[in-house]
């Protein structure tokens, strides 16, 4: 009996990879706008004054988004998924652990954003129509993906994300921040940096989140980008697309949490003017976010098990995504982010530090020990620093320390090589 072929470990041939500029520009720009990502904002103030927020977000979008396109540019670059290029940077063994738990956590990312968009339904009809129903919000939002997922990927971003995603995107952003622009003209600027922030955050615990968001589409980046023409597309595309709109819905998050401190997000963005409409239309861009998730899962499963089809892997996932949402309670989502970022930024210090600027092609191994020492050092750093000084950000002292040990450990072992 043949083999099955492991297409998520085999390069994209050439006349597939249909993706230019302004297709990653839209993919990215729409899956960096969410309800998550401005929930994520409200999470700064009133830690951070107004002013210390903002700062936060631009710096930690910069650096997380830097990192972002890196790894976009690899896949694009190499026709790669992203456990493929895992699968280069720490061999073909060791490679199966983070990949596994890039199933588990893609599909914990799913279930949030099925119980967003689930909590987002039901505050509109609470609103609306004063008819609550989660479970029906929730099976919905299952249909809905189940339908996506049995169709094709390019097709739904050349299509469906770049005609209707991006542009229900920029009019709802664009509707709530004008809302809330003019509420903050009406309390008055002078008022809102003038707030010192309460404490229980520090400035580097603030941009460690704003990196945690960009962060967390790492492990599936080059699940897309693998579909691009050209590196330097799939770079820019996200650095443009990704950029703007992480930092804007973080910042939207900072203004309405600034102005509303301690109230609910939905209900506060509900209670402006057209409120109701604009949060049905982030909810519609939402959908792409879990979406992209389940993708993901599905490509990384099928690296690990080829003989489960991608087609039916998506579907499959969906079914369970739904089914957790509807039956576990999931609500700490700041936890959650810190937590991704303690496996997978550290892991990405080391795939970078392996490929470099230029995409390597695996050499065979089961166990890349340098790449292994590397990981586990730098997961140890983030642990280390965010235990015992949030205060200053674990994620670039975990980068740091997994990039520079791959580096010196890898050039090590070549050493001994061409002596051998």
């Amino acid at each position: 009996m043949s083999q099955p072929v492991n297409s998520a470990l085999s390069a994209i041939p050439a006349a597939e990879r249909r993706f230019g500029f302004f297709d990653h520009l839209t993919l990215w720009g729409s899956l960096g706008v969410g309800l998550l990502v401005i929930q994520a904002g409200t999470f700064l103030v009133p830690a951070l004054s107004f002013a210390q927020a903002l700062s936060a977000i631009v710096l930690g979008s910069l650096v997380g988004v830097a990192l972002l396109a890196w790894v976009g540019r690899l896949g694009a670059q190499s026709g790669l998924a992203s456990a493929g290029l895992i699968h280069g940077a720490l061999g073909s063994r060791l490679a199966v652990l983070p990949v596994s738990a890039n199933v588990l956590q893609l599909i914990g990312w799913a279930v949030f954003e099925i119980v967003v968009l689930r909590d987002g339904i039901n505050a509109i009809t609470r609103q609306q129509l004063g008819v609550e129903a989660p479970l029906a919000a929730t099976l919905l939002v299952g249909a809905i993906l189940l339908a996506l997922l049995s169709l094709s990927m390019v097709g739904i971003v050349r299509k469906l994300v770049r005609h209707i995603g991006l542009p229900l995107m920029l009019l709802a952003l664009g509707w709530l921040t004008w809302q809330f622009l003019g509420e903050a003209n009406r309390t008055g600027w002078d008022v809102l940096f003038a707030r010192p922030g309460a404490g229980g955050m520090g400035f580097g615990a603030a941009v460690d989140l704003a990196i945690a968001m960009p962060i967390s589409w790492l492990p599936l980046v080059a699940d897309y980008t693998r579909y691009g023409r050209s590196g330097r597309g799939a770079a820019g595309g996200i650095v443009v697309g990704y950029l703007l709109a992480n930092t804007w819905c973080f910042s939207l998050g900072v203004l309405i949490a600034t102005l509303h401190p301690g109230g609910d997000m939905m209900a506060t963005i509900l209670l402006a003017s057209g409120g109701a409409i604009a949060l049905a239309l982030v909810l519609c861009d939402e959908v792409d976010n879990a979406y992209g998730d389940l993708y993901s899962a599905s490509v990384s499963t099928h690296s690990l098990a080829p003989r489960l089809a991608l087609r039916r892997l998506g579907p499959a996932l969906a079914v369970l995504a739904t089914v957790l949402a509807a039956i576990l309670p999931i609500h700490d989502y700041e936890g959650f982010l810190l937590l991704i970022g303690s496996v997978f930024v550290p892991l990405f210090g080391v795939v970078i530090a392996h490929h470099g600027l230029t995409p390597k092609q695996p050499d065979g191994r089961a166990v890349a020990w340098p790449a292994l020492v590397a990981w586990l050092a730098g997961i140890a750093v983030y642990q280390l620093v965010s235990r015992n000084a949030g205060d200053v950000g674990a994620s670039l002292p975990a980068l740091a320390t997994a990039f520079c040990i791959q580096l010196a450990l890898s050039g090590v072992a070549a050493r001994r090589l061409q002596v051998a």
